[in-house]
């Protein structure tokens, strides 16, 4: 089993204000209270009388544990709206709807989400779900000018099939951006990455053979993606290179996919331009079919074997002529410590993340990892098994110690 940090819990000790107004998107509210909560946040949920008749507030005490207020003059606490205020780190409004945009960004207290979000001094999260030609009304439009000018944040309205049968912009955000969105806005506001440029690789390459197949390995990006989140969770900037991996992007984070080494290497190049540090998470492929074919190579009656003829391909962290603080991974299934060791100078590294991708829990596609770190003044840290959001903090901390002080 991996060993629990508190850094697995991304919003461990918060204390989140959920505000729930009116609309037939409130259900996936409740999703997200309970989400927030696995997250490690303390979840106080305050809604609209209109929002209760689309969901139980009960719904809500069950999954946060806390008394839900819906009405101002029968909450337990005095003065209800100002102390839950002073208790958020931050307030989430979601579905926000555009009765509720129109109040905030015209200072209306007319229900207790209104009264909370204008006495909270927290930042605000407002997740928007209406009918599209609703969401596009002039009126509409200048309410989240209005609210964005005083530094309001906003996820979403998204695009797809709304309540009404149509199809436009209104649709509330799925929970995981929702969860994005809200990490990213406190990182942002507190983190120790503020104003960085951190630029991470993630997943395999695909080097074509020919039109249908190519070389490539079992890397699922993971790791890099994890690294990417924590990077943004502590207020960076994320440039996340990704090679074909089956992973959504996660919000705020810039994504840029390629599909072979010389593809990686470009982007990189590009992205490293002005970064504070690159983060080597990717396992590109070492070599690539010289000769790749215009068509599907076919197989002959009499056939028995086929031979491909490989060319190596460059050393992309080794090519890169700067990109601040250099992190490189190291990816063996044997002499792990040899192989990391040789590596730190060839590449010019500050220091090498190794890992035994054949130890349990610790290869390719897994949700945890157990690195060693080595450092180039002869440092070594060795790790147990951790989630891969826990090693991508243990690898910030030591790129954070690196970084050069910002002018």
């Amino acid at each position: 089993m991996p060993a629990f940090t508190p850094r697995d819990l991304p919003l461990q000790d918060l204390h989140i204000v959920l505000g729930v107004t009116g609309s037939i998107s409130c259900y996936k509210a409740a999703d997200l209270a309970s989400k927030l909560r696995q997250a490690g946040a303390a979840v106080e949920v305050v809604m609209t009388p209109a929002a209760a008749q689309f969901i139980s507030p009960l719904t809500f005490r069950s999954l946060t544990g806390r008394d839900v207020i819906v009405d101002m003059f029968q909450a337990a606490e005095a003065e209800a709206h100002v102390e839950v205020a002073r208790r958020a780190d931050a307030m989430v409004i979601a579905p926000a709807t555009a009765d509720c945009l129109a109040s905030l960004a015209h200072g209306l207290a007319g229900d207790m989400v209104a009264l909370t979000a204008l006495a909270t001094r927290a930042p605000i999260l407002l997740a928007p779900a209406m009918d599209n030609h609703m969401w596009e009304h002039p009126a509409t439009q200048e309410n989240v000018l209005t609210l964005r000018e005083r530094g309001v944040a906003f996820v979403g309205p998204m695009e797809g099939r709304l309540a009404s049968g149509r199809t436009g912009a209104g649709r509330l955000a799925e929970v995981p951006q929702i969860i994005g969105a809200l990490r990213q806005l406190l990182g942002q506001r507190t983190g120790d990455l503020r104003g960085r440029h951190i630029v991470v690789s993630a997943g395999g390459t695909h080097e074509p053979l020919d039109p249908v197949r190519f070389i490539g390995n079992r890397s699922s990006g993971r790791m890099g993606f994890a690294i990417a989140e924590a990077a943004r969770d502590r207020g960076a900037f994320v440039t996340l290179v990704a090679g074909p991996v089956a992973l959504e992007t996660p919000w705020g984070i810039q994504r840029v996919d390629i599909q072979t080494v010389a593809e990686m290497l470009v982007a990189l190049e590009q992205a490293t331009a002005d970064s504070d540090a690159i983060i080597m998470a990717a396992a590109p492929a070492d070599f690539r079919p010289a000769h790749p074919a215009d068509h599907k190579i076919k197989k002959a009656p009499d056939q028995s074997s086929l031979t491909i003829e490989l060319a190596q391909n460059p050393d992309i962290i080794a090519s890169l002529p700067g990109g601040g603080v250099r992190v490189g991974f190291a990816a063996e299934t044997r002499n792990l410590a040899d192989y990391a060791r040789q590596k730190l100078p060839a590449k010019r590294l500050h220091f090498i993340v190794a890992n035994d991708v054949s130890a349990p829990g610790s290869g390719f596609g897994t949700e945890t990892n157990q690195v060693v770190i080595f450092h180039d003044d002869g440092r070594v840290e060795e790790f147990p098994l951790l989630s891969k959001y826990a090693v991508a903090h243990l690898i910030l901390d030591r790129v954070r110690e690196r970084l050069q002080p910002q002018s």
